[in-house]
């Protein structure tokens, strides 16, 4: 458990065969997904909270290789957390 950490959080994972692997490090008042591409081609994750955060953070595009971040910054206290994150190759 991360430290200041007082909330759950449930990652809901939609890859379509990508091998990408998604990390969270959860404070109290941010949430960071690091999304690390393992595939051979660029990838763009669409990462959304429920309850939602300030905003949905832009698109993560993520190229092979390589490990990127997604943050949600909390609005109030968070009790639990779920994220959905869906990622496919990038368009060119």
């Amino acid at each position: 458990m991360a430290a200041g950490q007082t909330y759950t959080v449930d990652v809901r994972p939609v890859l379509n065969d990508l091998d990408v692997k998604i990390e969270t490090v959860a404070m109290t008042s941010a949430l960071t997904l690091r999304l690390t591409n393992n595939t051979a081609t660029r990838v763009r994750c669409d990462c959304a909270s429920t309850p939602p955060a300030d905003a949905a953070p832009d698109p993560v595009l993520v190229d092979p290789g390589r490990t990127e971040q997604s943050i949600f910054r909390a609005q109030r206290k968070w009790f639990s957390v779920i994220v959905d994150v869906e990622c496919r190759p990038a368009e060119r």
